[in-house]
C-alpha cells in the first residue's frame, strides 16, 4: 500500500464526500464549485510533481476516499 501525504488523502476524502452530496442534490452550485476546487487540489498536488500518477495510484487514492 502506498503512503500518500495526509493533505492529499484528506482532499480525496472530501472530494468523495462532496461528489456523493452532489449526486443526492444535483445542480447545487456551491457543491460543484467545491468539487472543482478539490479536483484541482488533488490533481496538482506537489506529491505528483516527482511522479505522475499511474492508474493504479489513482485507484488506490480513490479507494481511500
Amino acid at each position: 500500500m502506498r503512503s500518500f501525504p495526509a493533505d492529499l488523502a484528506r482532499a480525496q476524502q472530501e472530494w468523495g464526500a462532496t461528489y456523493r452530496q452532489l449526486a443526492e442534490r444535483p445542480g447545487r452550485t456551491e457543491l460543484r464549485r467545491r468539487l472543482h476546487l478539490l479536483s484541482v487540489q488533488v490533481f496538482f498536488h506537489p506529491y505528483w510533481q516527482q511522479r505522475r500518477p499511474s492508474p493504479a495510484a489513482w485507484r488506490e487514492l480513490r479507494g481511500r476516499g
